[in-house]
């Protein structure tokens, strides 16, 4: 690659790391980029012996018991691969020309129950944290590891997510040596998959070292919302403030606006709290704003929105983010932002990018919104999972909607936490307009145990962010019964002949194509190459289950009642499919690869 290049790629990716590292800090608080100085290798699911004697060391018989494994702090890791963050290992690994339909759609990666030498892999940093900061609390936060993950430090057991794309957090605070060498080590399992679609494997977004005063705001725990009037706006602060001294304390809460340029707008009056220890409570706060700069598509407008903490003159917390005002609102007459009739010109996206997998650079994520918006697109839905936080980035500044969807339509416990975790995340930002409580659960859909579950999701919903409705993505034609009893916003995965009986059977529900136009072409190209395995881009083709984008779009452009939609899809991806489904496009693919792009505002790069 030439300098001029290498340098023009660099220099945004570096002011980006930069802005994403440093926006939160204060100096009675931090957030560090702990992305850098990681070693690793791969594991193994069948042989104990290569996987640091995990499964036969039992490393849970007693507290901090880790003599052995790759989980004791004294482990030589000296020979291990060093690399920083975000990783995805799988899309390293050579192609498998596997029968098994689960690797096939995974993009012939040989990560999977069939393959134990390649789907474990282990993670070790060694960091020191000075003796001057021993009284205050220390927290790392995982935004996603795909997937089964467990984490220790200092041989000691934190915690543990099964999900591979909800973050968490763990409390490193106890068993911290200041002034002296710590070892985080993450044992990521990738053998099982989520998804039907490549997912990647590893550490795969960043990773942060966040350190709190023992009074400060809840992880998450900044809750903003807007109102708008013909000139005025009102913008409400929501802050969750956390006692974690073993004595009661109390501290003083203010809001504050700001505009993108950072010249402060109004400050609320401070409110005062006392709390018990281990209380945790919200704060409620309005600031008014004449004639606000409305976010929009056309106007992604962001302000900064957040809360100081204080004891006196001296700051406990502080914590901002950065916020739209604008209003949404959907009912039978369509979808109206600010007050504008809008119609939805949507894409669905999975995460990966072409070769780089899932560990994106934070710049791509801005590019590929960037590319879509010049296409004309106006919306994307995260196909089918929570997405990153830099892509949330690129959708507030750039003005994408967003249909922000849960994994898995489950009420147990470890779902319902993961569906907690990206409400709170992404409660506050402008471009999330709907939740998507799931995808194409044909199993319980139209049964009472779906209509349960879903009705559980979207109480907990409203409590959790009562500005927003949701949805549920059907592959359902004319069907009532089960899950779109309850849910508020019908979602149709094309059985696009089914939307006009469907709406006048039940006219007073909204209607959204969460998954339209699977037209299986390459943009831009106008001649089949059985080569490079492309094909026309003259939307005339689509598998027995779905329809073009003209045909979808013909019917729901003209009908208020018809949201719009999301084409399948705005970006080429790893796996998804197999040749026994290209088949019945009776195209002689050469190798392994999946091209599903659309005529209208697809892109295949």
């Amino acid at each position: 690659m030439k300098p001029l290049l290498l340098l023009i790629l660099f220099v945004p990716l570096l002011v980006l790391a930069q802005r994403h590292e440093n926006f939160d800090a204060t100096p009675a608080s931090r957030r560090e980029c702990f992305d850098a100085g990681w070693k690793f290798h791969l594991g193994d699911a069948a042989d104990p012996a290569k996987d640091f004697n995990y499964r036969t060391a039992s490393v849970f018989v007693k507290t901090g018991r880790a003599n052995g494994t790759a989980i004791a702090p004294e482990f030589d890791d000296r020979n291990w691969r060093t690399l920083s963050l975000p990783h995805d290992w799988a899309v390293e690994l050579p192609f498998a020309n596997s029968p098994d339909s689960s690797v096939m759609s995974h993009g012939y990666k040989p990560v999977g129950g069939h393959y134990p030498a390649t789907s474990i892999g282990w993670y070790r940093k060694h960091f020191v944290v000075a003796p001057a900061d021993s009284g205050h609390r220390f927290v790392i936060r995982f935004d996603g590891i795909y997937r089964d993950s467990k984490v220790w430090i200092n041989g000691f057991y934190l915690c543990g997510n099964a999900s591979g794309y909800s973050g968490f957090s763990c409390d490193i605070t106890d068993y911290l040596r200041y002034g002296h060498d710590n070892v985080l080590v993450v044992r990521v399992d990738a053998s099982q998959y989520e998804g039907w679609y490549y997912e990647g494997a590893g550490i795969y977004r960043h990773v942060w070292l966040q350190q709190y005063n023992n009074v400060h705001i809840a992880e998450d725990g900044l809750f903003v919302h807007s109102t708008v009037s013909p000139t005025a706006g009102t913008v409400t602060i929501e802050t969750t403030v956390v006692n974690e001294n073993p004595n009661p304390a109390t501290a003083a809460v203010a809001g504050f606006l700001m505009d993108r340029d950072g010249r402060l707008i109004g400050r609320a009056p401070a409110q005062s709290l006392t709390l018990n220890p281990n209380e945790r409570r919200t704060v409620i706060q309005t600031i008014a704003v004449q004639h606000p700069n409305l976010w929009s598509p056309e106007t992604p407008y962001l302000y900064r929105a957040g809360a100081t903490l204080r004891a006196g003159n001296n700051i406990l917390d502080e914590n901002k983010l950065r916020i739209g005002i604008r209003t949404i609102r959907i009912d039978a007459a369509g979808l109206f932002v600010n007050g504008h009739y809008t119609k939805i010109k949507g894409v669905n996206n999975h995460q990966d990018h072409a070769g780089v997998g899932t560990a994106m650079p934070d710049y791509l994520q801005f590019y590929r919104a960037r590319l879509l918006k010049q296409m004309g697109v106006n919306s994307s839905r995260t196909s089918h999972n929570p997405p990153t936080p830099e892509w949330l980035d690129a959708c507030d500044s750039l003005g994408l909607l967003v249909v922000d969807e849960n994994r898995l339509l489950n009420s147990g416990a470890e779902y319902l936490g993961q569906f907690h975790r990206l409400i709170l995340r992404d409660r506050s930002r402008a471009s999330v307009f709907l939740w998507s409580l799931g995808n194409e659960e044909q199993m319980v859909q139209t049964r009472t145990v779906g209509r349960r579950i879903a009705a559980t999701l979207i109480q907990h919903q409203k409590e959790w962010d009562p500005t927003r409705i949701s949805t549920y993505a059907a592959d359902l034609a004319n069907v009532y019964q089960g899950i779109n009893e309850v849910i508020p916003v019908r979602g149709f995965n094309y059985r696009i002949l089914g939307v006009e009986p469907y709406h006048r059977d039940h006219p007073a529900q909204p209607i959204i194509g969460t998954e339209m136009g699977s037209t299986v072409t390459t943009r831009g190209i106008y001649v089949k190459d059985t080569i490079n395995a492309y094909l026309p881009d003259e939307d005339l083709n689509a598998p027995w289950w779905a329809n073009t984008a003209e045909q979808w779009w013909a019917l729901a452009a003209d009908k208020p009642y018809w949201l719009g939609g999301y084409i399948w899809t705005g970006f080429d991806y790893r796996g998804g499919t197999h040749p026994l489904q290209l088949a019945q496009y009776q195209f002689p693919f050469r190798r392994p690869r999946h091209v599903r792009v659309s005529k209208e505002h697809l892109l295949l790069l």
